[in-house]
Parts: structure tokens; C-alpha cells; sequence
């Protein structure tokens, strides 16, 4: 018995097993095993896309647009601080009031799945660059938490440079 998936033009998933059709529709509510593994990776695209348009947004400076991906509730963490900010409208207000524009926003990595994705960033403030690292959790599509470290660049030391190589 051969199974082939397809997409109909409904947007659900078929499973046609030996010229069989057992295929409920994705708005009935029922799916299969397949059909969930593929709504997981078309939520997860979403997610990726979201978090790009975030990134894209925060480096072009639009508050509008950086802050769209999170909850009106949601939670954000400095733990290096000790601060907490509660609610998008707060932190939107924080971070626009940063006394310090980026001249530069270097996304390096964004890895995750479901729904945690952790995004590595470097921010360029008047020469000073600050790596930070990023941690989203989503509730229905949008980010509920997310907690950020910073950290300043600093000179390697010497005792190590035969066991290095240095970053451009």
C-alpha cells in the first residue's frame, strides 16, 4: 500500500491510500498524524517569518513594527538587571526611550522550534557593540515571555591565543 500526500485546494491535507481517499478537511477539526506535522511546520514558518519582521523592524528603528509580535501581555526579562517589564505597551514606551540609537543591528543566528526560538544579535551603539541573545516563547502566534542578555565585547587574553582564532 503506497500513501502520497497532497494539498488540495481547500488548504487540507489528503491522504489517499491506495486510490482511497480518508481525508478529513483541516475545518472539521479531525487530522492525522501528517496533517499535524504539517500545521506544526506551517506554524513554525510563521514564527520564523515573524521573528525576520521583528528583527527587520528593530534594526530600521520602526517601534511600530518591532513591537506587532508580542502579546499585550506579555513578559519581558533583563536578568542581568533584575528589571521585568509587563506589557507591550511598557516596553515599547522603555525601549523607545533608549537614550542610545543603534547605528548598527547584526542578526547573527535565529535557531528554534515550536514554540521557543532563541535569536543571537549584535547591537552597535556609537562603536560600543553589545552581544545579545534573545529567548521567545509564543502563545498563539505571538511572543508571551521573552528574556535577553547582554553582554559587552571584551579583549581575549593572551594566555589562550594559541588555542584560538580570531572573529573578523
Amino acid at each position: 500500500m503506497r500513501a502520497a500526500l497532497a494539498l488540495d485546494w481547500r488548504d487540507s491535507v489528503s491522504e489517499k491510500i491506495g486510490g482511497g481517499d480518508r481525508s478529513p478537511s483541516l475545518r472539521d477539526g479531525v487530522t492525522s498524524d501528517v496533517e499535524g506535522v504539517i500545521i506544526e511546520e506551517m506554524n513554525e514558518q510563521h514564527l520564523r517569518a515573524a521573528i525576520d519582521r521583528h528583527w527587520a523592524a528593530s534594526a530600521a528603528g520602526d517601534q511600530a513594527g518591532e513591537h506587532e509580535i508580542y502579546h499585550d501581555d506579555v513578559v519581558c526579562e533583563y536578568p542581568q538587571s533584575g528589571e521585568i517589564i509587563y506589557g507591550r505597551r511598557n516596553l515599547q514606551a522603555l525601549r523607545s526611550h533608549h537614550p542610545d540609537k543603534p547605528s548598527e543591528f547584526t542578526v547573527r543566528r535565529i535557531v528554534g522550534e515550536g514554540k521557543v526560538w532563541v535569536s543571537e544579535y549584535v547591537i552597535n551603539y556609537g562603536g560600543k557593540r553589545v552581544f545579545t541573545v534573545s529567548v521567545m516563547e509564543f502563545r498563539d502566534g505571538k511572543v508571551s515571555h521573552e528574556t535577553q542578555y547582554f553582554a559587552d565585547s571584551f579583549d581575549a587574553p593572551t594566555w589562550r591565543a594559541q588555542w584560538v582564532a580570531r572573529a573578523p
